[in-house]
């Protein structure tokens, strides 16, 4: 059983390193995946805990020089590691499928927020996982819905790369999110 589960974690290694690969297995390399285990599972329980955050990040008009709205960027609260930056946790909920509710949650928290402001408007990064699930356009109707957010006042941010993939399914999920009147970067 040993013997399989160290034979497993080294291809899982080579695997992350890229085709036509061959790895041995070293204990470290059991221990950085012990450690990357109880990381998921630390995210899973911060989702339950309140332990994520927003912070905004201002984005200025070059026209006026005033704050035209803001861009909800996520924070992980740890209880023990304090302010976890998303570049050490985003990886691990995409890889794990996390990344969807981790998304939800932004993105209604984030139309809560604007709401209660003035007309700034927000932005949200929607990862490709996200923008791949077939009820998007309703999660985000539930969100501007539940929240009281005009859409006007909701851009949702999407990477190249999504657009790319399946440019036919993109291009219709794109005009139902426009549909809804929110802006799409």
């Amino acid at each position: 059983d040993k013997l399989l589960k160290h034979a497993d974690i080294a291809l899982y290694r080579a695997k992350e390193e890229g085709r036509n690969a061959s790895r041995f297995f070293e204990p470290e390399m059991d221990a950085r995946l012990q450690q990357r285990k109880a990381f998921e599972r630390e995210l899973r329980l911060a989702l339950t805990r309140d332990e994520l955050e927003l912070h905004y990040q201002p984005k200025v008009s070059l026209h006026n020089d005033e704050v035209a709205g803001v861009e909800a960027l996520v924070r992980w609260n740890h209880p023990e590691r304090g302010l976890v930056p998303p570049s050490e946790f985003i990886g691990i909920a995409e890889e794990t499928g996390l990344i969807l509710q981790l998304g939800e949650w932004v993105l209604r928290t984030a139309c809560r927020q604007a709401a209660a402001w003035s007309d700034l408007e927000i932005s949200v990064n929607i990862s490709p996982a996200q923008f791949r699930q077939p009820d998007l356009v309703q999660i985000v109707r539930h969100a501007l819905q539940d929240s009281g957010l005009a859409p006007h006042r909701l851009e949702l941010e999407v990477t190249e790369s999504v657009l790319i993939q399946q440019p036919a399914a993109a291009a219709k999920l794109l005009d139902d999110l426009k549909a809804l009147g929110v802006h799409v970067a």
